[in-house]
């Protein structure tokens, strides 16, 4: 179709956006250009279209011109197309009969002192949106139920306070955490800044919460390996690995660990004590249910022993347990699977591996912790002995364009911490902390850093660390250029803290696949939809993020993402349906010859290749597909095409951008 003979009536409206669009681009030139077409029924500018005035001046512009289609060029679809498809639907006309062109990110902006080119450039994407939408048809979405429950991957802080927030609002969930017990990293602080209160007494209640709550399932000592389905109808595979205790039968009595004769290294204490073959991870772990390690299990390495079996008063061993698969279906899907620290034994300056008494921040919150391997006691591995003069190492890993680029965001408040715990514990030690800068951003940061600063005996050095190196005597040298007195200097002390930069968890790549949810930033994490007005939704509709799986954050941050993310679960399940977007693909089942390349290529496996009267053709999943066009693309046959995109319409668009 023609714009010269259309016979549709389309209404042009010109966002000026204040001056990111009318400041660069000629929008009077382009309206008086366009007011010759034929099929335009009105055309207009506006200084802030998407303003409640603009708003209404578009929609008073429609009804009087009975214009039948709406050209739109303005900023982003993304956030905009929502609020000119509702103008649409006021002015009675079909939301879908609505083509949006991006005339500031992809014009004005990238053209800003090339005025006479980027009004050209402008000129013509809005014709070539005048010729497509002379073709586009209403469209219509799809309602499909949605399952009225929820999978939670992590049970860390986030997915525990996401949990219980889709709990307490009626909601089956079902928090899957691969660990044989819930808590997290948070589980291995002391404190919490800037407060100092106990971690585990504010994390253990949620914990016990979650544990006996009615309408959440746990599965801990669990991992999802399959997922599959659209938002509101996911199918979900759970494997539950054995414990081979029984958890109907165990009392927790943990006299099994007490006898067992078999020692390993501690994870949960980051390295720094041994543990147990058969082990709860920590006093208030939940389930406090014990698991056998087979890696370091007599039984399982030699066929001898047993003291478990032998001596559990309830017979709840059990060696012949065997993997489950549990299937489950949800709703909607929070992943939560938090961060671990950077391996820092790359940043070969610091000598992380080669000295005992250099350790990581989380080591230190364990030989502060009351529950950790020296039950309280600052010890330096190592020297065996109480430090007198320690260092702390901020940035380690993290602002480094060798490692990763980007800040940690609780690395400088953990170093304030670590001084306030060394000098809690022994007053008269000193400590000195390297930094270039210490960032204090957060409720309460600022104050906190002021009162340890006034601690007799915490030093702060503006300096990044250039190396450390062992002594004889078991002591380390710290140097660094000291640019107060323009000269190196050199320390000497008896531990090295170094605070690490923070990466994804290990298990994030792999929901990433599972879920099909794109690439990976620098730092291995999930990439939010939009970081500012989606923070916690993905490109995959019903599936959200929460804390550290989508970037560093603290606590609080952490606590706040994880129940907006329970938020938008709820608003999804109360709803009871979804709606589907009707730019989907659409097969010519005419012209398919089930050759199945569009399957192949379709990354939200939308489209499958079935039979149908002898013959195979590819048939599209509405709920799965977003519309990408990657499918159109590939088609030998040019048998599919998406809703509103078609490809006489992106012919009609080229060839008047040629024109």
């Amino acid at each position: 179709m023609n714009i010269l003979d259309s016979s549709t009536k389309t209404a042009v409206f010109i966002c000026h956006c204040g001056t990111n669009i009318g400041g660069v681009i000629d929008i009077s030139k382009i309206i008086e250009n366009i007011k010759n077409i034929p099929s335009i029924a009105v055309a207009q500018d506006h200084r802030f279209l998407c303003s409640t005035d603009g708003i209404e001046t578009m929609i008073n512009s429609i009804k009087t011109s009975n214009a039948d289609r709406v050209v739109v060029a303005a900023c982003s679809f993304r956030t905009h197309e929502p609020l000119f498809q509702e103008a649409l639907h006021r002015a009675g006309l079909n939301p879908y009969l609505l083509e949006l062109v991006n005339i500031r990110e992809l014009c004005s902006w990238v053209h800003e002192n090339e005025r006479d080119r980027a009004t050209e450039k402008a000129l013509k994407m809005i014709r070539a949106a005048i010729m497509k939408i002379q073709d586009n048809q209403p469209l219509k979405r799809i309602r499909l139920p949605v399952t009225p429950a929820a999978l939670v991957i992590g049970g860390g802080i986030a997915g525990i306070r996401a949990a219980l927030d889709i709990a307490e609002a009626g909601f089956t969930v079902y928090l899957v955490e691969k660990e044989p017990s819930i808590g997290g990293n948070m589980a291995k602080l002391d404190k919490t800044f800037p407060t100092l209160d106990c971690s585990i007494c504010i994390l253990g209640p949620l914990m016990n919460i979650v544990a006996h709550h009615p309408n959440i399932k746990l599965y801990t000592y669990s991992e999802v390996i399959s997922i599959n389905g659209r938002v509101g109808d996911f199918s979900v595979k759970i494997l539950k690995k054995p414990r081979y205790v029984r958890e109907d039968l165990c009392r927790g009595c943990l006299i099994c660990i007490a006898k067992c004769p078999s020692k390993t290294v501690d994870e949960f204490n980051m390295g720094l004590s041994h543990r147990k073959a058969i082990y709860v991870p920590f006093p208030q772990a939940v389930p406090r249910i014990p698991v056998i390690d087979t890696a370091s299990c007599l039984y399982f390495q030699k066929g001898i022993c047993r003291a478990c079996e032998k001596l559990c008063p309830a017979n709840a061993i059990d060696f012949n347990q065997k993997e489950e698969v549990v299937e489950i279906k949800v709703g909607a899907i929070v992943v939560a699977t938090g961060f671990e620290e950077y391996n820092i034994s790359q940043v070969y300056e610091y000598s992380y591996g080669r000295y005992p008494n250099i350790v990581t921040g989380l080591q230190l919150e364990r030989l502060a912790s009351s529950y950790g391997p020296t039950e309280g006691r600052l010890i330096a591995p190592g020297l065996n002995r109480e430090p007198r003069r320690i260092a702390i190492i901020n940035c380690v890993g993290s602002r480094d364009e060798r490692h990763l680029p980007y800040c940690c965001r609780v690395g400088c408040m953990a170093s304030l911490k670590h001084s306030w715990y060394i000098k809690h514990l022994m007053p008269e030690a000193e400590v000195f902390i390297f930094a270039d800068e210490v960032r204090a951003s957060g409720k309460g940061f600022e104050e906190f850093y002021r009162r340890v600063r006034l601690i007799p005996g915490v030093y702060i050095v503006k300096s990044k660390a250039s190396e450390v190196r062992g002594n004889p005597d078991g002591t380390l040298t710290i140097k660094a250029f000291d640019p107060a007195i323009s000269s190196e200097i050199a320390i000497t002390v008896d531990l090295v803290v170094l605070e690490a930069g923070i990466v994804a968890s290990r298990g994030t790549e792999s929901i990433k696949n599972l879920l099909k949810l794109g690439a990976l930033n620098s730092g291995g994490f999930l990439i939010e939809l939009h970081p500012k007005l989606n923070p916690v939704e993905t490109a995959v509709d019903g599936v959200y993020i929460c804390g550290a799986v989508s970037g560093p954050k603290d606590i609080p941050d952490t606590v706040a993402q994880a129940s907006a993310a329970a938020s938008k679960v709820i608003s999804l399940l109360s709803r009871g349906y979804i709606e589907t977007q009707p730019y989907s693909a659409i097969v010519d089942e005419s012209r398919c010859s089930g050759c199945g390349v569009c399957s192949s290529v379709c990354e939200y496996s939308a489209i499958k290749i079935v039979k149908k009267k002898e013959r195979s053709v590819a048939v599209v999943d509405e709920a799965l597909c977003k519309g990408c066009g990657a499918c159109v693309g590939s088609c030998p046959s040019r048998a599919i095409e998406i809703a509103n995109l078609k490809l006489n319409q992106i012919d009609a668009m080229v060839a008047e951008i040629l024109r």
